[in-house]
């Protein structure tokens, strides 16, 4: 799911920037008050600025969305008992576990062997 919401993130991140970068800025608006032909266009008599800033508003609600989603999916994670560093009594038992060399830190090899007896 966190893999999907990532994705979806990316692509609208790319299109957002790829919106923004086909708007048109304030000072091409004055060409239409003239007489530019602009109410003959397909998204009517304020061309595409409309539908653009419109389609712009949600693609960025959108964004700010997955984000926050994202976010929560980290501060989740973040809870999990493996992730982390760990506390200290699971440090203190990684430290008392018996290892299988035969060092001075290692197993105690004093203890008395017991035969086993074949009767």
């Amino acid at each position: 799911m966190q893999v999907a919401i990532l994705m979806t993130h990316v692509a609208i991140a790319i299109a957002l920037v790829a919106l923004i970068l086909l708007q048109q800025g304030k000072g091409a608006e004055a060409g239409a008050a003239f007489g530019g032909g602009a109410s003959q266009t397909v998204f009517g008599s304020r061309g595409t600025g409309g539908f653009l800033a419109k389609f712009t508003a949600v693609l960025a609600a959108s964004f700010f969305a997955t984000s926050l989603t994202l976010a929560w999916f980290a501060s989740q994670a973040g809870q999990a008992p493996e992730a982390g560093i760990p506390d200290s009594r699971l440090i203190e038992q990684q430290r008392n576990v018996p290892t299988l060399d035969d060092s001075e830190q290692g197993v105690d090899n004093t203890a008395p062997v017991l035969e086993e007896s074949s009767d």
